[in-house]
């Protein structure tokens, strides 16, 4: 079984994959959700409530779309960048203060149920980032899974003691594992060791068709041991790579497999929970 999920942002992001990109990046995952659908694969997009705000237009569809889940990527994106960072060095929190990010969740919250009639009950921070507040804010929102950080060996959601169930990704990521856009090898070596950064995946990236390999092996690894997979893709990442042409090898596997919304993930660990107290 597999939990797809993607992140949209808005334009006024200004991400470096927008600046490279030739359309807009809800316009490429309304391409991307067309071969979703052609193959009848279920996904969780985690969209920020500013793009529901700004690119409703082109938002739209997505948001209606039978095999799609809404769910929660903050207001802003944590933007602008300055108190976070100033906050990260006074606190060791770049979430912000408890009651910002309340704010910012419930706000989120407003603008999806106001565009799609849609209750969020699934999250996903900008960037993974995930802070001491986080599962109680979510908790006082009424958001019951969240989906931050990598976790190579997770095999499914974990309850916090708020009663919010964390289930990071179990799947090697495609955006900080490829070369893509300005993610030259030079600058890739460079970003590195700059930031001494790594996941639970190491600090390697890969061009497009051994990405593909490995994550494709993976998928297999973890149905074959009954492991539910929890998968992140991109569509402008994989779009920026080959136009999503590897993407349809991938496609090609999850149309053979179950999937599953975020919020099934949820309603299924809560299920065993209760089973569990009964």
């Amino acid at each position: 079984m597999i939990c797809l999920s993607g992140d949209l942002h808005p334009m006024s992001l200004g991400t470096g994959n927008q600046h490279h990109c030739d359309i807009t990046e809800i316009q490429v995952a309304r391409r991307y959700l067309d071969m979703l659908a052609a193959a009848k694969v279920k996904v969780t997009f985690f969209i920020t409530g500013r793009a529901m705000a700004e690119e409703w237009a082109d938002l739209d569809p997505i948001c209606r779309h039978p095999l799609v889940e809404v769910a929660g990527h903050t207001y802003t994106c944590f933007t602008p960048e300055l108190p976070h960072r100033v906050w990260n060095k006074l606190t060791g929190n770049y979430n912000g203060p408890g009651w910002y990010q309340r704010w910012d969740i419930a706000r989120t919250l407003r603008i999806a149920e106001k565009r799609c009639g849609q209750r969020i009950v699934s999250w996903r921070n900008h960037m993974y980032m995930h802070g001491p507040q986080t599962e109680a804010c979510l908790a006082a929102c009424g958001v019951g899974i969240c989906s931050d950080g990598v976790k190579r060996a997770s095999t499914g959601p974990e309850r916090h003691p708020t009663g919010v169930y964390n289930f990071p990704l179990n799947v090697m990521p495609d955006h900080e594992h490829l070369y893509h856009a300005e993610r030259t090898p030079e600058w890739v070596e460079q970003w590195v060791k700059r930031r001494n950064w790594s996941d639970d995946y190491g600090s390697d990236s890969y061009y497009v068709e051994e990405w593909t390999d490995r994550v494709l092996d993976e998928l297999r690894r973890h149905e074959a041991e009954g492991i539910l997979s929890n998968m992140l893709i991109h569509p402008i990442t994989l779009y920026l790579c080959d136009r999503l042409k590897s993407f349809e090898r991938i496609l090609e596997y999850l149309a053979s497999c179950d999937t599953v919304h975020m919020r099934d993930v949820l309603q299924s660990a809560t299920n065993k929970e209760g089973n569990k107290h009964a």
